[in-house]
């Protein structure tokens, strides 16, 4: 998926939704950074991924914070 239908997919998402993806993905990255510390993570590059995605939703989080609330 390019970069700018991700973001389009996430914007459309309220900030509740945003906030439960976010903490999930958090837990997602918690998960593939144990597979990486015991050598069974496949793909290395999903952490970065991974990383990149809570960046972009954190960060349309804080764009609705500062625009007062509007979507």
């Amino acid at each position: 998926m390019k970069v700018n239908e991700k973001l389009k997919e996430l914007r459309a998402l309220s900030d509740e939704e945003l906030t439960k993806k976010i903490k999930e993905s958090k837990k997602e990255l918690f998960d593939l950074r144990l597979k990486i510390s015991t050598g069974t993570l496949e793909k290395p590059s999903n952490v970065e991924e991974l990383r990149k995605d809570i960046a972009r939703m954190k960060t349309i989080l804080n764009e609705r914070k500062i625009n007062g609330g509007e979507k």
